[in-house]
């Protein structure tokens, strides 16, 4: 077992690989083959990634498990590198964000994984945010692995002083409860004005979405008249606060603003509250969770769904063994390791149960069930290095006509999307 860390951290996320040759292990009494499995920085913790290497090792003795730990930066190209076989770096197994997966189909050189996936993986009961975005024509080629979304991070002194004694289900009781912390110095919510992620689901409980293909050809559709009603309640909700219009949750981070002490509610991952705390210990044992509230108290609300699939490349000298490590990391035992560890949705409906204790978890995993991911078009990449949305999502906050305001931002997304890079 050989686990390489490089030195410099990266984000949360996704990217795992895996080199070997041969056959499966043991079926010829030689020397154990080597694996190589890549990580993102950030996506497994050290402790875990040894707990599973050990483990698989123990349990396939015929292979030798390296784990090299990645950054972000440039692991596009690398990937790409290896699936059209122009890298003197090899993989058998490679962890890719779940909304990468579109453009690494369209680079070619994955292997279809859709027997497996149904057969042996559970996928009637995958996550469709992770799902979906790995596959097309009906064919699987990512592999969902973990998830993770946003939730409503409150204040619980300030509900009980409000008189807001349990958490909202729907979008109304959400505005009311709002509308009540909304008072004098206090800011009911602090939701960025650009904060296109949140806008998202709105949109997706309205029945709209951001962009949809037909005809072979990619359309922005924030001007429809379901886009347009999920960007009205953003509006609604975005004037019970003192977001700015002009920027977007990072700028400054929302999570140093809901530290200062006049906030009642952001939306972000439950990750966010350390931060919090850091910046303000005597925030500690004051916060909660809930997931984000849909139209009707029988779902919650919809939500972007973050996370990883596991992917194959057609130039694996050894697939079957690749094959076995994607069997291990979806497996129920370290899908509830992973969850527990890093606090992630499993990649299944039915493993929401593992994280039970966890309240930022459990949050998330009651959105997750209504997750979606950004659209399948390998250029969407593209669209969010633009991003016409938040200029869009800008406008309207400002009182210009939300439906001229959408048409322009569409037909870029438009012509982003059919562009020829």
């Amino acid at each position: 077992m050989k686990i390489r860390f490089p030195a410099v951290c990266a984000a949360l996320a996704a990217a795992v690989a895996l080199t070997a040759c041969g056959t499966l292990p043991g079926s010829d009494g030689g020397d154990p083959e080597k694996v190589t499995l890549w990580l993102m920085k950030g996506s497994a913790s050290e402790g875990f990634i040894t707990r599973f290497t050990e483990t698989f090792e123990r349990e396939h003795p015929g292979l030798d498990l390296e784990v090299k730990v990645q950054e972000w930066t440039g692991i596009g190209e690398r990937v790409n590198g290896v699936l059209k076989g122009t890298s003197t770096e090899t993989a058998d197994v490679i962890e890719v964000g779940n909304t990468q997966v579109a453009q690494y189909i369209e680079t070619g050189g994955l292997s279809e994984l859709t027997l497996e996936g149904l057969r042996d993986w559970g996928g009637k009961d995958w996550l469709k945010g992770l799902s979906d975005p790995g596959s097309v024509n009906g064919a699987q080629y990512g592999i969902p692995w973990y998830a993770a979304n946003r939730v409503v991070i409150y204040r619980k002194d300030l509900f009980e002083a409000a008189g807001v004694k349990d958490a909202p289900k729907t979008r109304q009781e959400w505005l009311a409860a709002t509308q009540r912390l909304d008072k004098g110095a206090q800011q009911g919510i602090y939701l960025a004005g650009q904060n296109w992620y949140v806008l998202a689901g709105f949109i997706w409980d309205e029945g709209g979405d951001l962009a949809v293909e037909g005809g072979g050809a990619w359309s922005g559709t924030l001007d429809t008249d379901q886009a347009l009603a999920g960007m009205a309640f953003y509006k609604q909700l975005h004037a019970l606060g003192e977001g700015p219009e002009d920027a977007d949750e990072e700028t400054p981070p929302q999570a140093e603003v809901f530290a200062r002490g006049q906030v009642a509610q952001i939306i972000g991952p439950p990750g966010q509250v350390a931060q919090i705390e850091q910046h303000n210990p005597a925030l500690k044992g004051k916060l909660g969770y809930f997931a984000i509230p849909g139209k009707t108290a029988d779902r919650p609300g919809a939500v972007l769904t973050g996370g990883s699939d596991l992917i194959i490349p057609q130039k694996t000298g050894n697939r079957r063994a690749a094959i076995e490590v994607i069997s291990a990391l979806v497996s129920e035992k370290w899908q509830t390791e992973l969850a527990r560890t890093m606090s992630y949705v499993p990649n299944k409906t039915t493993l929401a149960h593992v994280v039970q204790g966890n309240d930022g978890a459990t949050a998330m995993t009651l959105g997750a069930a209504q997750g979606r991911a950004t659209p399948k078009s390998a250029r969407w990449a593209d669209v969010e290095a633009e991003n016409p949305i938040k200029p869009y999502m800008t406008a309207v906050l400002n009182g210009q006509d939300p439906r001229r305001a959408a048409k322009t931002a569409s037909d870029r997304i438009s012509q982003v999307l059919s562009s020829d890079r």
